[in-house]
């Protein structure tokens, strides 16, 4: 049989017949759940941000009524598509409508670093994503930098810890304000040195983020003459910290470092509040999670006063486009019933979503390496400041501010808008106020 007649050869047509059906009523049910869920609303028409095919960067989200309207017309179209009515016109006018889409796939690690992994390899094999952000923090985002690796994948990294150090990724860049724990904590230490502190206590998780930040502060304390004279690890899985607080109380230190995560952080509070550090304590804080996040503040309220604790934003901080952001946030987080403040992640998420625009628009590519290249070769404006990556994705740039907690009042969620109720002592560019120390006449002020 030559080419010819192979190609002239009548074939059945319920195959394609078939496929046509199944295809339209697939994207049928897809474009109402679409809509149903209200993804049309938040994706396409109020986008956080909006990507551009290359060529078409004029093109911009339609006002919302002609967006329904699209929407409408391409569902309409696949199911006309689907029960063969007006074929050709149904398949030409969803292929055009369709093209407007970008999907935003997401799954909830439930926390469980035991998940990531195999959630990430279904994104990757099962969904087939273009671009990767990583999940929150850094236990759970550590497993999947081998795999991300060896797919050759970007991976945007969302408020992890020095996940990157041993894996040496070239195509990591995290959002967080941090880079190293000498970073992180020179505020602290710095804080520590000039209220003459001689010794410290140091507390920390035994995970390896904590681990990571207590490294680094006791790395630090000959540089800032502090001596040690309690430095203990506790199991993740401690909920009493009461004999803790006794013990660290018992050698009487200048400063009480605490390296922990939110249910820790929540648990330190409460026994150092209802045991007492002592008198000798100028210094309580350092690295607790948790403290930044809205529904902890507003439980422990006026037990926070005093605290000098590392933070990513506070209001009052000079960013521009901030204070337009957390209107639209604002507005859209009590509808949601999520953190109506939301100061700890989403700022840092929304840059996310502006780095990554920026790369697209300037390579004019959605490949991995055009993207990693430009990120690593410019400084990106963002509504949390400039964006500097050094060779490992981690900020040139570090940020992180010391604030200390001031007037909380308890069950007040509101006062937590106002620049008084956390006071920025470190660095100097974003300094609003000097630190009051020792701890317990902090906590009165």
């Amino acid at each position: 049989m030559n080419l010819s007649a192979f190609f002239h050869k009548p074939i059945s047509a319920i195959p394609i017949g078939l496929f046509r059906i199944l295809f339209g009523f697939m994207m049928f049910v897809g474009g109402i759940r679409f809509v149903s869920m209200g993804w049309l609303d938040e994706q396409l028409i109020h986008p956080v941000f909006h990507f551009h095919y290359y060529g078409f960067e004029w093109i911009k989200p339609l006002y919302a009524q002609y967006m329904y309207i699209m929407y409408g017309l391409m569902v309409a179209s696949s199911l006309t598509l689907a029960i063969g009515l007006f074929t050709r016109i149904s398949a030409l006018l969803f292929f055009l409508l369709f093209t407007n889409n970008i999907d935003f796939t997401a799954y909830d690690d439930q926390g469980n670093p035991a998940n990531t992994p195999g959630i990430y390899s279904k994104l990757l094999d099962v969904d087939k994503v273009d671009l990767l952000i990583a999940p929150y923090a850094t236990v759970p985002t550590a497993p999947i930098m081998p795999l991300v690796k060896q797919r050759g994948k970007l991976l945007m990294g969302n408020f992890s810890f020095q996940v990157n150090a041993k894996v040496k990724h070239d195509m990591w860049f995290n959002n967080a304000p941090w880079n190293d724990a000498d970073g992180w904590f020179a505020g602290f230490l710095q804080a520590a040195k000039d209220s003459n502190s001689k010794t410290i206590a140091i507390c920390a998780s035994d995970q390896e983020f904590a681990q990571n930040l207590a490294n680094g502060v006791r790395s630090g304390l000959a540089r800032t003459g502090l001596s040690s004279v309690y430095d203990q690890n506790y199991p993740p899985t401690t909920k009493d910290f009461s004999s803790i607080v006794r013990a660290i109380r018992s050698t009487k230190p200048d400063v009480v470092f605490v390296a922990s995560y939110p249910g820790d952080s929540v648990g330190i509070v409460n026994a150092a509040h209802e045991i007492g550090l002592g008198p000798s304590v100028k210094i309580f804080g350092g690295g607790m999670v948790g403290l930044q996040f809205t529904p902890v503040m507003e439980s422990l309220g006026s037990k926070l006063n005093g605290i000098i604790n590392y933070n990513t934003y506070v209001p009052g901080m000079p960013l521009k486009g901030i204070d337009d952001f957390f209107k639209r946030y604002t507005a859209k987080a009590i509808a949601e019933k999520v953190d109506p403040l939301g100061y700890y992640l989403p700022p840092f998420n929304y840059a996310t979503g502006q780095m990554l625009e920026q790369a697209i628009n300037a390579s004019k590519s959605i490949d991995d390496k055009a993207i990693a290249a430009y990120l690593r070769s410019n400084t990106i404006d963002t509504i949390v400041g400039p964006v500097k990556f050094d060779a490992g994705g981690e900020r040139a740039n570090q940020r992180v501010i010391m604030a200390q907690f001031r007037g909380v009042k308890d069950k007040d969620l509101e006062q937590f808008r106002s620049p008084q109720r956390q006071v920025i002592i470190h660095p100097s560019a974003d300094k609003t106020g000097d630190m009051i120390y020792p701890y317990e006449q902090a906590r009165k002020a």
